[in-house]
């Protein structure tokens, strides 16, 4: 392996630095998270997946009426399919009628549009809402929760566990902070579209108003987001969402002990990260980092790069110590394809390492002529 070391001005000479406030002798300085009274939490960064602060993220939680992130979820991946359209109208079946707990107020064998649902069940956190979707997609609500499951196990949700679409308690129903952070970073990178809903303050159906119950989204002007949850042996739970000068956070508190507990300590969150950390974009995707030779190639170089963007969030004002490296394979014979590993890159604060992503080939370089294969042959020899 060759090792090339860069110094973090040459690596990252194509960040845009936002305007940040001026803190003096606090640059730098990250005191510990402030004290949250909930049975857990978790705060990260949206864009670079630091985690800020956290406590008992791991740990199995009740996730009430969380849960109906991922009935969203997966509404959302029906939607994008094209098996289902907003348009389409659902029959509300009994089942869905009776719900107890929180109701949009759908009326039996009436028919209301997936839209309307997906309101009713984001702003409204509505029972029956959820249950008439979850019929909607799946025939019955007991066939729509190996969805959720599936869904769960691919975003990694691997402390997570569903057996019904409301998020009504049941022994085997059950989550964490770190996998409702995921699943709510999910939410807002693919479906920016939908995810537009969870801002949204108040909904009218059936002539009854009703409003959000996310405290935050009147508290504080850069939230916009994303859902509240609450039963008598979960207590209060709210996973926030908010971007201040394109850094967006995402926190999760769990069990807190009262409605304007969980927005209090959630607002406690946000802004301990806002105020002590800054996220910065290094590289955009497939654009080229460095041109390495290729061997026995129609080409005679392959550029490499990143298959995603690199952001890195650091203490304020320390952006200027981060640090590189760059490692790339030795030698590179054809034929490549576009993809394939070739190499690395890493991001240090000191001995802290923050980002390590593979650098990838951004072309296909097909095999030379019999004439380039041997003379590259041979100079490979002597090298």
């Amino acid at each position: 392996m060759i090792v090339l070391r860069l110094i973090a001005l040459t690596l990252l000479l194509s960040v845009t630095v936002a305007t940040r406030p001026a803190f003096a002798a606090t640059e730098g300085f990250v005191p510990a998270p402030p004290d949250i009274k909930a049975s857990g939490f978790i705060l990260q960064d949206f864009q670079s997946g630091r985690v800020l602060a956290e406590s008992k993220a791991d740990e199995r939680m009740e996730p009430a009426s969380l849960t109906k992130m991922m009935t969203a979820y997966v509404v959302f991946q029906e939607l994008r399919g094209g098996q289902l359209r907003l348009d389409d109208m659902v029959r509300v079946s009994e089942k869905a009628w009776r719900m107890p707990g929180s109701r949009m107020f759908i009326e039996v064998d009436s028919r209301v549009s997936v839209r309307e649902l997906l309101k009713g069940l984001i702003v409204q956190s509505g029972n029956d809402a959820s249950v008439a979707l979850a019929e909607s997609v799946a025939g019955s609500e007991d066939a729509f929760v190996p969805l959720m499951n599936a869904h769960a196990q691919k975003l990694g949700m691997s402390g997570s566990n569903f057996t019904n679409s409301t998020g009504l308690p049941g022994k085997e129903h059950y989550s964490t902070p770190r996998d409702m952070a995921r699943l709510a970073a999910a939410l807002v990178r693919e479906f920016p579209e939908h995810y537009k809903w969870y801002s949204q303050k108040e909904y009218t159906f059936n002539n009854i108003k009703q409003h959000n119950r996310n405290l935050l989204l009147w508290r504080d002007e850069s939230v916009d987001g994303i859902k509240t949850g609450h039963t008598q042996s979960a207590g209060y739970c709210l996973v926030s969402s908010a971007e201040r000068n394109g850094m967006r956070l995402i926190s999760v508190v769990m069990g807190a002990g009262s409605e304007n507990a969980r927005a209090q300590e959630s607002q406690k969150l946000l802004d301990y990260g806002y105020r002590f950390y800054e996220t910065h974009r290094l590289y955009a995707a497939h654009e080229p980092l460095k041109q390495l030779r290729i061997w026995k190639g129609e080409a005679e170089q392959v550029g490499l790069g990143l298959q995603n963007e690199l952001y890195v969030t650091v203490p304020r004002g320390r952006y200027g110590a981060l640090k590189a490296a760059m490692t790339v394979d030795k030698t590179i014979v054809a034929p490549t394809r576009k993809g394939d590993p070739l190499g690395r890159v890493e991001v240090r604060l000191g001995e802290q390492l923050l980002a390590e992503h593979p650098l990838v080939a951004l072309e296909d370089v097909r095999e030379g002529s019999l004439w380039r294969q041997v003379v590259d042959h041979f100079m490979l020899l002597v090298q």
